[in-house]
């Protein structure tokens, strides 16, 4: 079941609210948080309820752990813990790409398995993995089972983030206030969400119109014009960030609803001045996750070997920048190695993660120069600013490029056509009608032959990019957007460098619960509604995680 579904929005969302409100108001505030895990464990089986067992199956086993932890430390149970996180992680996701790859490496003929990945897998695995770690240092513990269950299912966050911290959310949980219906957040979660919903049916789907059509050309072998195959890509990159956001600001919304506050997760990464914001925008919570339970772990290691061997600790601008870099380099790459493939099971992702992963040591390092030098660049400088900008947005695309490819060779192919290999805006086409005839009857097998060049690019397509560039640079993010009301767990960024300039318009384009506003979110979820009532939903970008 899809947030951007009929079904979800005509009858599961009204039916969760209502027996949740109707059991907090006559105070069986226990009953309403196994109401709510009921109807979330409803929701993840909509899609498939052979895997509600398996997720109740995880959830029990690592209950049962963390308590253990939480009592007696005892490392040898962290590890089994998260030993059997992985391998239920790995069998179900990694086992189809590992045979593919060994049968590739050995020429070996193994049959590859099929296996269903239980959606949302990889989501649920991080929240447990983090939970017993957090057991084991004695940061973590909770006697309610019927609690923890929730926090795992809560079905706002389940299947697409954020990835929830049990110290963020398990308090709420004990909150009496959150079980009876509140007007502001009951409010503030409506904006929001309508939203997230405009961003996901009317942005987003209407891009990946674009989208589908450049990477299938690329993946089928055909050339295309660069023109076509910048837009494609552009296309694209807009195309998961409004999806992505949109994503992120329903579960927000409907967190609110419910009167619980989700962590912030997504914060206009598309006006990050280099790589290393970038991460600290883009999927907030994954970020936070790998740091402190992959980057950060490895680091030390690395260090307290320094140590044991009577060598300083490393830090930046106090020891040599190849020193320093060095010792960024090596957890950089494993961390977003890991990252990469968590996205999904195919050597595309690893490609996408090793490009941010050299990207972001690239960006270390030079931080590390510049602080050697002593050299201070003038970020406020609108050129500079913007100049960061665009570069850190061409690497975020060319990365998107393999994210989005059925393969390395299809991304590679649309790279070569993004530098003009089959014409810059006018196609080329490698033969006449005679020489193309001939060829065609020589060749036993056609797709040998350089296919034509096909043309794919239209006015409508620019008109709309362009727009949703200008909204993605110019306009203030859903947080902004409602910084009066705290809408998300995190710090609001303040105005963005375009409303520093236009001080009267940053607060106009401040949410607050008037008539104005009123007319104006309910403007943008009649068009929202509207999409989602007229087409069937688009695919779920996100299921392969």
């Amino acid at each position: 079941m899809l947030f951007n579904s009929v079904t979800f929005l005509v009858y599961f969302l009204p039916a969760a609210l209502a027996g949740y409100f109707v059991l907090g108001l006559k105070r069986l505030n226990g009953l309403a948080i196994v109401w709510l895990t009921l109807t979330s464990l409803f929701f993840y089986g909509w899609w498939n309820i052979r895997y509600v067992p398996l997720l109740l199956g995880s959830i029990a086993v690592n209950f049962v752990i963390g308590r253990s932890l939480a009592h007696k430390p005892r490392k040898w149970l962290l590890v089994a813990g998260v030993a059997l996180n992985l391998l239920l992680l790995g069998v179900c996701k990694y086992t189809g790409f590992l045979v593919a790859a060994a049968n590739g490496l050995v020429g070996a003929d193994w049959p590859v398995p099929e296996i269903l990945l239980p959606l949302a897998i990889s989501f649920f695995t991080f929240q447990q993995i983090a939970y017993l770690s957090d057991a084991y240092d004695g940061v973590a513990e909770e006697p309610s089972l019927a609690n923890y269950c929730m926090f795992i299912t809560f079905f706002p966050h389940l299947i697409a983030g954020p990835i929830t911290h049990h110290r963020e959310m398990l308090p709420q949980f004990r909150n009496p206030s959150i079980f009876r219906p509140r007007p502001m957040m009951l409010a503030a979660g409506c904006t929001v969400f309508l939203i997230g919903l405009f961003k996901k049916t009317f942005i987003a789907d209407t891009l990946s119109i674009w989208v589908g059509p450049v990477f299938a050309a690329a993946d089928a072998g055909h050339a295309m014009t660069a023109l076509d195959a910048w837009l494609g890509a552009g296309c694209y990159m807009l195309q998961i960030y409004f999806d992505f956001s949109g994503y992120t600001d329903m579960a927000i919304g409907l967190g609110l609803m419910f009167g619980i506050r989700l962590p912030q997760n997504f914060d206009s990464p598309y006006k990050a001045r280099n790589i290393i914001e970038f991460w600290s925008r883009w999927h907030m919570t994954l970020t936070r996750f790998l740091t402190a339970y992959i980057y950060n772990p490895i680091s030390l290691n690395l260090n307290r070997a320094r140590l044991r061997k009577g060598k300083p600790v490393l830090r930046r601008g106090r020891t040599s920048p190849g020193a320093f870099a060095g010792l960024v380099a090596m957890p950089m790459i494993v961390t977003m190695f890991l990252a990469g493939l968590w996205h999904g099971a195919g050597w595309q992702f690893i490609v996408f993660g090793l490009l941010h992963g050299f990207y972001l040591t690239v960006n270390h390092a030079w931080r590390t120069l510049k602080a050697y030098w002593g050299w201070q660049v003038d970020s406020a400088n609108p050129l500079v600013h913007g100049a960061s900008v665009l570069l850190t947005m061409l690497c975020v695309l060319i990365a998107l490029v393999f994210f989005r490819a059925a393969d390395v060779g299809s991304g590679l192919a649309l790279l070569s056509d993004m530098l003009a290999a089959h014409g810059l805006f006018i196609p080329y086409y490698p033969y006449d009608d005679a020489q193309w005839a001939h060829q065609l009857a020589t060749l036993s097998d056609t797709r040998a032959l350089p296919s034509p060049v096909i043309d794919l690019v239209t006015h409508n397509e620019f008109r709309f990019a362009l727009i949703a560039l200008l909204i993605v640079w110019c306009l203030p993010n859903t947080q902004q957007f409602l910084r009066r009301y705290p809408t998300s767990l995190g710090q609001v960024r303040g105005p963005t460098w375009i409303e520093t300039k236009l001080r009267a318009a940053a607060q106009v384009l401040t949410w607050r619960p008037t008539m104005m506003f009123g007319a104006l979110v309910g403007t943008i979820g009649f068009f929202a509604l509207t999409k989602t009532f007229s087409s069937a939903p688009t695919e779920f970008l996100y299921w392969k995680f």
